[in-house]
């Protein structure tokens, strides 16, 4: 149930913004917010750009959740948020999305300096135009409709802009729970534009374990023509490579919730041994990429493995190391009832005309840090898949229309 005059008022004040929404995106695409990871400096420039806009605006003064860092010229890692009272002050509709983004890649593949924003045929083009800032402008815009038609939302409006999504959350999302924790309630409803659909019909509720692992095979090298005389670490990672494909069979349930509904184990970075074609490789490594059903542990999978690896050793008469990389249990899932799903089913419907349903990913989400704190945060947006992409763009209508969807939430009781 809502005001439905209230949401046509706010509906067609949105309609009138889509300039205005291009322009921000412009102006937040010249400020390129890198980790330190990635080579930049942080967040802090794009986050005193948001917080003149947001006066500009008319918005209320931000709050900010400064995480340390000492890596970066200012020190901390900026976490922004803005809030709108609303009738009910019980409750707050939160909409996260994050400031930093990840480098251009292959200069040569971009059509236009990535940092240069620009239209062509309903799409705004620049790094970070759609991850994330598609929904990051469609949310602000969604609450300045409020302001500027003197409409008091049903709940209380929270956007939040968080730093370091791209490089694990540790700067971000993960400091504010864990200093701000007063800031978000459990019947709050929690939304994350992070991942979607073309046709904005998923809500992600749920995401699969995490088991990234670098793998060090080591042997001994000699030259090429006298193989006997070394240990062909290249070889025995080979081996290892094949051996690794029986875990799709040992690990084989499906769950129709997930996109894919089996665990995939994938080979995939490799790096670099000898440089030239003439020496046998005493030493050679490979990572391995597990995004494995909620169902199995992912300590069994690692225990799994080992075994694999230590067969493969016996064989060829080599060491393996495994390293994990990454390795987290996912949290548990948002039920597929909770408010937050219920709510966003009935805003895109209204604004899209389409039914979207709770479903799983196999990637990983920032959502799962709210959901590892007992916060049913649900995922949604309606986008291109262009994240990381050379000529990264959003199309303008998704940026107006996501802006509705927010809106819609805004007022419902």
């Amino acid at each position: 149930m809502m005001d439905s005059k209230a949401y046509e008022r706010i509906r067609e004040r949105i309609e009138r913004y889509e300039p205005d929404m291009i322009r921000l995106q412009a102006g937040l695409t010249a400020i390129p917010a890198l980790a330190p990871e990635n080579g930049g400096d942080g967040e802090m420039k794009k986050a005193g750009f948001l917080m003149e806009a947001l006066r500009e605006m008319g918005f209320p003064p931000a709050e900010t959740c400064n995480a340390p860092d000492s890596r970066v010229s200012d020190g901390v890692r900026p976490n922004l948020v803005v809030r709108i009272p609303g009738r009910n002050p019980e409750r707050t509709v939160w909409v996260m999305t994050h400031t930093d983004i990840v480098p251009p890649g292959e200069m040569k593949l971009w059509e236009r300096n990535p940092y240069e924003c620009w239209v062509r045929e309903g799409r705004v083009y620049g790094r970070g135009t759609e991850d994330n800032q598609q929904d990051l402008v469609a949310s602000l815009f969604a609450a300045k409709a409020f302001l500027d038609e003197g409409i008091v939302p049903e709940s209380t409006i929270g956007i939040l802009l968080a730093a370091d999504e791209e490089t694990g959350s540790g700067y971000g999302l993960d400091y504010v729970l864990e200093t701000r924790r007063e800031w978000f309630r459990k019947t709050d409803l929690i939304v994350v534009p992070d991942a979607g659909n073309e046709e904005g019909t998923m809500i992600e509720v749920a995401e699969k374990s995490v088991l990234w692992l670098r793998i060090q095979v080591s042997g001994k090298q000699c030259h090429a023509s006298r193989p006997a005389l070394g240990k062909n670490a290249f070889r025995a990672a080979s081996h290892l490579v094949v051996r690794l494909d029986g875990l799709a069979g040992i690990y084989g349930a499906r769950d129709p919730l997930y996109e894919p509904s089996e665990s995939t184990f994938e080979p995939t970075k490799k790096e670099a041994n000898v440089p030239n074609v003439n020496t046998i490789p005493g030493e050679d490594v490979f990572y391995l990429d597990c995004r494995i059903l909620p169902l199995y542990p992912v300590d069994d999978v690692f225990k799994t493995i080992r075994g694999m690896a230590d067969e493969i050793e016996r064989t060829f008469d080599v060491t393996i190391d495994l390293t994990p990389v990454q390795k987290s249990d996912a949290p548990p899932p948002t039920a597929h009832d909770a408010p937050v799903v219920k709510a966003l089913e009935e805003a895109i419907r209204d604004v899209y005309g389409v039914n979207a349903q709770p479903r799983g990913v196999g990637g990983g989400t920032v959502a799962a840090v709210f959901r590892r704190y007992d916060y049913p945060a649900a995922v949604w947006s309606r986008y291109c898949h262009m994240a990381h992409q050379p000529n990264e763009y959003c199309l303008v209508e998704n940026m107006v229309g996501n802006a509705k969807v927010y809106a819609h939430l805004f007022l419902q009781k």
